[in-house]
């Protein structure tokens, strides 16, 4: 099944229990607002699906695994209502994946900025490629990384979370990724990596899916709180959004995009 939007798209694969979810954009696998709310519902609907056993999470294509919110929509924000309503899309995507009852596993091939280390961290298993690099580059946009936050500290620890936090232009190797946990595995080349996410979930749709959900409950244990809390946060993103230091940025964002065209 796959669910079109405007330059990408959220698809659905499903063989003996394992569901795949991979969503796509073209401007390096970016995160409007339409292909969260549709990563979520996909999320959810697998979730609570009987016949899923076990969750894949991937991005299209061989380059960049996310490169987090669409600049586009973030400049197309006039008002703090719609600043809400975009940053709050981050906090559907990990509330879906915190509590879709089924253990979810998620293929890094590239490069994740922002919303995308969200969503690794948000995995219950992370496995990565080689040059896998990480970077939370919202301070540098004028805002900051509030809605991933509590997912990427919980993953990571309060001090690496800040250290990526705080140099927000500084992008951290994927060993470095390893090392903190946000990554279980680290593999040096494309083969071995899906090699390593088919021998895990062809395990997981083997184990006792009863068992599984307690497991996941456990590990979520103190984030009943989220749907509120995330949304909170989000607030905060969306408020800051429209800030003057945030409107230069884009522009200037944008306007090196269209250079290299």
């Amino acid at each position: 099944m796959i669910n079109e939007i405007k330059d990408g798209y959220v698809k659905t694969d499903k063989e003996h229990g394992i569901v795949t979810i991979e969503f796509y954009h073209r401007q390096s696998n970016s995160l409007p607002g339409k292909l969260l709310d549709a990563l979520a519902q996909a999320i959810h609907a697998e979730g609570i699906n009987p016949q899923t056993k076990v969750i894949i999470v991937r991005s299209g294509g061989d380059g960049v695994f996310c490169s987090g919110a669409s600049f586009d929509e973030l400049a197309s924000i006039t008002n703090e209502k719609q600043g809400l309503d975009f940053f709050t899309g981050f906090g559907k995507v990990i509330n879906a994946m915190r509590k879709a009852p089924k253990f979810i596993v998620v293929r890094v091939q590239g490069k994740s900025v922002g919303g995308g280390i969200g969503i690794i961290a948000a995995a219950d298993y992370a496995i990565a490629l080689e040059g896998s690099d990480v970077k939370l580059s919202e301070l540098s946009v004028g805002i900051g990384p509030f809605v991933v936050g509590p997912v990427v500290e919980r993953k990571i620890g309060l001090s690496s979370f800040s250290q990526l936090a705080i140099d927000s232009h500084m992008w951290r190797t994927g060993d470095w990724a390893r090392q903190k946990g946000l990554f279980a595995e680290l593999h040096p080349n494309i083969e071995s990596m899906d090699e390593s996410i088919r021998r895990l979930t062809n395990h997981l749709a083997a184990s006792g899916m009863d068992a599984m959900s307690e497991m996941k409950r456990m590990f979520w244990k103190g984030t009943e709180h989220w749907d509120e809390f995330l949304k909170e946060r989000a607030a905060i993103s969306g408020k800051l959004i429209l800030s003057k230091q945030s409107e230069d940025f884009i522009e200037k964002f944008k306007a090196k995009a269209k250079e290299k065209l």
